[in-house]
């Protein structure tokens, strides 16, 4: 192994498979412990966007920090406080501070993220960036295939808090990696002229505004679906806790299984050659939920949505790469971040507002149409951006 496959392999990959291990854990336990509350399926869903509005808050003003902060303190001090939160959630007595606490932990995630980000969009120059960072996407898939599952029986055993706790003590480890094999001596642009780096936005703006948007529309499918799924299993088909983890968790297997495909058509054919069929067929998966009728019928429509998912593995990180200007990476990053988590926060929000007047098979139905709307962007709006 040579020493940047190692340093890549250490200081992102393995962290990264820790927090997305994490973050597993609470995809089936988060939806529960918020309507554990007895409150309205719309103020769920503001605590399940709660993280997405954190993160969408503190992009760009990350991606102008990080001129002036090195990389990895910002990737210890975004994790830091995102283990802090998710203890506090622990402990929390109702929804209203858990929702600030989901804020503060988005914005540590925020930091965190577009630190990684930059890293990996200066460390993946050349025909590979697509394969380098898909990989980075399929180890995130692996710790959300494990973690659901681990996260339901925890919570069956321990109680709906426990998940958090065992969150934090996984952030913490993460960030002992990083601390240990991250170089310190990362180059950001910090050395780059201010001017020089706002006159590299201006000329990236229309840009940006063109494939953020169907940035935005893709994340909001994929954002809804995670909260969606776990929401219909438990209050329309009455399934527990542990049903509920094991279906996201065989979801995310197939989900993790495609990210070696997904980067291999990046480099290969073009990155809207993994895109658009990721958004078409998970729109097809979501307009099967509504018709499930138990177990089964709801695992075969998540496997469906996880295949699809799976096709757009690093598909936006890479696209966000290719984009950014190198006199103002950082900057453009965190605005690029800032708007797929516009859609983050919409896809929880959707789900929320559409069941709380109709129904949560109707949500289904809404994710689906948005699904389909960012395919359809993708394929006539945004153009090919691998270089050949």
């Amino acid at each position: 192994m040579n020493e940047d496959v190692r340093r890549l392999a250490l200081a992102v990959y393995l962290p990264s498979v820790i927090f997305s291990f994490a973050d597993g854990l609470l995809i089936p336990t988060l939806p529960l412990f918020a309507a554990s509350f007895e409150v309205s399926l719309w103020v769920v869903g503001v605590a399940l966007a709660g993280e997405a509005i954190g993160m969408l808050l503190a992009d760009a003003p990350v991606g102008w920090l990080l001129r002036k902060m090195p990389q990895k303190s910002a990737m210890l001090l975004g994790g830091g406080l995102t283990a802090l939160a998710a203890l506090a959630t622990a402990a929390a007595p109702n929804l209203a501070l858990i929702i600030v606490l989901r804020v503060l932990s988005g914005m540590g995630l925020a930091l965190f993220g577009i630190a990684r980000h930059a890293y990996l969009a200066q460390a993946t120059r050349g025909g590979r960036r697509g394969r380098t960072i898909a990989i980075y996407g399929g180890v995130n898939r692996l710790g959300v295939f494990v973690g659901p599952a681990v996260g339901g029986a925890v919570a069956m055993l321990l109680g709906l808090r426990a998940p958090f706790v065992l969150y934090a003590v996984l952030a913490v480890c993460a960030l002992l990696l990083v601390m240990r094999f991250l170089p310190r001596e990362v180059a950001s642009g910090r050395q780059l002229g201010r001017l020089r780096a706002r006159r590299a936005l201006r000329v990236a703006g229309p840009v940006l505004v063109n494939a953020g948007l169907g940035q935005v529309l893709g994340q909001t499918a994929r954002a809804g679906r995670k909260v969606l799924i776990p929401l219909f299993a438990s209050q329309v088909l009455g399934l527990g806790a542990l049903d509920v983890g094991l279906i996201v968790s065989l979801s995310g297997l197939v989900d993790m299984a495609m990210f070696y495909p997904a980067g291999l058509l990046m480099d290969t054919r073009g990155r809207k050659h993994a895109i658009v069929p990721c958004f078409v067929i998970m729109a097809l998966g979501m307009l099967v939920v509504p018709f499930t009728t138990g177990f089964a019928s709801l695992l075969g429509a998540a496997l469906l949505i996880g295949l699809g998912n799976g096709l757009g593995s690093g598909t936006m990180m890479t696209l966000g790469a290719d984009l950014a200007p190198d006199a103002a990476t950082g900057e453009f990053l965190g605005l690029w971040r800032m708007i797929g988590d516009a859609g983050m926060v919409s896809g929880p929000l959707l789900v929320g507002a559409v069941a709380q007047f109709t129904t949560l098979g109707i949500s289904a139905g809404a994710v689906a149409l948005v699904s389909a709307a960012a395919a359809g962007w993708f394929a006539f709006r945004v153009p090919e951006t691998l270089r050949r």
